[in-house]
């Protein structure tokens, strides 16, 4: 769940943020930029963020 949490709005906002430019792209092309740019600032900054909020919730609720 807190993969998803942290992909859907990346997606998303990566989804809007190149539509304008790559509108006539092949849409595997469009697929493949878009996975290049979320899946590290996923993997390496949001994800781990998200962990660490939802280890202090845990940790909060003993």
């Amino acid at each position: 769940m807190i993969t998803w949490i942290a992909i859907f709005p990346l997606v998303t906002l990566g989804f809007f943020g190149i539509a304008p430019f790559a509108e006539d792209w092949n849409p595997v092309l469009r697929a493949f930029i878009l996975s290049v740019v979320v899946v590290p600032v996923a993997v390496y900054l949001v994800v781990p963020q998200l962990m660490r909020i939802y280890g202090r919730m845990r940790a909060a609720r003993r």
